[in-house]
């Protein structure tokens, strides 16, 4: 009988997030009679927001990544996996260097991040001189990424920033995009209970994600809405601020965290999406797969593989299109919806991609 092939994936913790999402989802998804996994977790237990019943997970107990290169150290020397595989750019960077120790193990690093391009935006959170001058003086850590076997690309464009701007080789570098987890079902006629409109954000709060240019939209609407933004993050009280400072508090509910996202996606009639950049967003993705069309902002990030105009929601430029097409009547197709996602991020096609890159690998 043929032996396992044994895969370790790392992360940094199972906080609420779309790495930790798609790492706990697709290492639990594995084939179990080809691979034998583990998920090592930098972190705590008690931060854990993720059901892991299907494989060994290990907690290291570390505060920081850096905490933890004993302890990483002495279990790929006991336990010689044949590949890992890391999510989240400082522990890709971490496992960079720690792959120059074992060079009969193969290194997979997750990518996360993809630049922000508009102008604006980066004008007007330019970093402080002292932060850019840490930035550059940081830069040579960097380099990290090129130890590592391959990067894995969530979206067509972070594949050509890392090709172009990062100048990783192509050879390195493979697209495989994110998957929709299992319990994400297409709502019913019967799933709206009331004739109020309601939109829906599931992001983390951040300046990125474009919170507070959604709100300035949403404040020019000239009819009722419900608004639910779930989530929670570092501009969490600005944006809350900003609410109250538009007059919006009776229209929006905030939820910091819940494992109901499904059913809140269904019960919603349009996902808004305000993010500057993106990697690959889960939430857009599994918002289309009940059947609830998006509005976003054009940002590099795989938005545009992900929505079709006019099919599964729109991508517009500016705050002025974007509060057109929210006074635009629109008849979607729930079922067009949902199969505009499926076809292209179900579950067995990006598991299968998974499987056969580590069959690659572990034959190198």
């Amino acid at each position: 009988m043929k032996s396992k092939i044994k895969v370790f994936f790392i992360i940094p913790n199972l906080c609420a997030g779309g790495a930790e999402r798609v790492m706990s989802f697709v290492s639990q998804n594995l084939d179990p009679d080809r691979f034998d996994v583990t998920l090592i977790v930098i972190g705590f237990k008690k931060d854990n927001k993720y059901n892991i019943a299907k494989i060994p997970v290990l907690y290291l107990n570390k505060e920081r990544v850096l905490h933890s290169f004993m302890a990483l150290i002495k279990i790929l020397r006991e336990q010689k996996p044949k590949v890992v595989i890391s999510a989240i750019s400082h522990l890709n960077i971490f496992m960079g260097y720690i792959s120059l120790l074992f060079p009969n193990i193969k290194f997979v690093g997750r990518h996360t991040i993809v630049s922000i391009v508009d102008k604006k935006f980066k004008a007007e959170n330019k970093k402080p001189i002292k932060k850019r001058i840490s930035k550059k003086l940081r830069r040579p850590l960097g380099f990290g990424y090129k130890f590592l076997d391959i990067i894995l690309c969530q979206s067509t464009d972070m594949y050509n920033q890392m090709k172009f701007k990062s100048k990783v080789p192509e050879h390195k570098l493979k697209i495989i995009n994110n998957p929709i987890t299992d319990n994400f079902i297409l709502k019913t006629d019967a799933t709206k209970q009331d004739e109020l409109v309601k939109f829906i954000t599931v992001a983390r709060i951040s300046k990125n994600k474009g919170h507070k240019r959604i709100l300035n939209v949403l404040s020019k609407l000239d009819y009722p809405f419900q608004y639910t933004i779930i989530g929670d993050g570092i501009e969490k009280d600005n944006v809350l601020k900003l609410i109250r400072k538009l007059g919006l508090e009776n229209s929006v509910v905030y939820i910091p965290f819940t494992h109901e996202v499904p059913k809140h996606l269904a019960e919603s009639d349009i996902y808004l999406m305000g993010s500057y950049s993106e990697g690959l967003p889960n939430s857009l993705i599994e918002s289309c797969s009940v059947g609830t069309p998006a509005l976003a902002f054009r940002a590099p990030g795989g938005l545009n593989e992900i929505i079709e105009d006019g099919v599964n929601g729109y991508l517009v430029d500016n705050e002025s299109e974007y509060l057109e097409k929210l006074q635009q009547s629109h008849h979607w197709d729930k079922e067009q919806i949902r199969e505009s996602v499926y076809r292209k991020f179900n579950k067995e096609r990006i598991v299968g991609q998974y499987e056969e890159l580590i069959v690659e690998l572990s034959t190198k």
